[in-house]
This record gives C-alpha cells, sequence and structure tokens, in this order.
C-alpha cells in the first residue's frame, strides 16, 4: 500500500536520582567518561577549599564576607565550607582516583564531622 507516515525512535536512556534530582543518562556505551564522579561535587569541593584558603590567609574575615562577594547566602557557604575538611583519603578517592561516592552531595556535607576514620570507611565501605 503506501509507506508509514510515522517514524519511531528508540534511544535507550536511563532516569536515576542524583542530589534528589531526576538525571537522564545516556546509553552506558555511549556515555562519556566523567570518571564516575559527579562534576557538582568536584566544583562544591573546589569552592570549599577556595573559601577555606581565603579564611586561612585572612583574604576574608568570615563566612559573611565570603557569601556577600560570592552572592551566596552565609547558611549555604557554611554548610559547603565543611567539604574542605574531608579526609585526605577520602578526597584521594574522589578527586584523583574518581571513584564515585555512595553518597550524595549533602551526605558528603554531613561526612565531614566525624573523625577521619569514620569518613573513610563510610565511603569505602
Amino acid at each position: 500500500m503506501s509507506d508509514p507516515t510515522t517514524l519511531r525512535i528508540v534511544i535507550p536512556l536511563a532516569i536515576r536520582k542524583r542530589n534528589g534530582r531526576p538525571k537522564i543518562l545516556p546509553p552506558a556505551d555511549r556515555a562519556p567518561d566523567m570518571g564516575g564522579v559527579d562534576p557538582h561535587a568536584l566544583k562544591a569541593i573546589a569552592r570549599a577549599w577556595r573559601w577555606r584558603r581565603q579564611l586561612e590567609s585572612g583574604a576574608a574575615s568570615t563566612i559573611q564576607d565570603i557569601a556577600a562577594a560570592e552572592k551566596l547566602s552565609d547558611r549555604y557557604v557554611g554548610r559547603l565550607v565543611r567539604l574542605a575538611f574531608l579526609a585526605p583519603q577520602v578526597l584521594e578517592r574522589l578527586i584523583i582516583h574518581r571513584m564515585p561516592p555512595a553518597l550524595s552531595l549533602a551526605e558528603l556535607i554531613a561526612l565531614a564531622g566525624p573523625p577521619w576514620t569514620e569518613q573513610i570507611e563510610t565511603v569505602a565501605g
């Protein structure tokens, strides 16, 4: 008879929750290699270390100064700066080896409080 007028294209995508939000992921064979770590987590760790250096060097005297300069809330800066106090082994695992944590960014921030041995066990285990 006649040619079909509908063309169906199937793209195998996966929907996963990342940091509480749905994220559409491409097929595994076509996904770019990001090293397994969420780029938002890497950016947050970098910002936390930059802010820590500002506080230690005296470029900023308080978290409120950093928050005003970055146009962010002081509560957000205070939460995020905790990432600068993660155990060195945890940071090495995330940044150098690019091993994805089984934790969200919020859980990583909460993880910065306990002693380093507990942090390592939580991330590695």
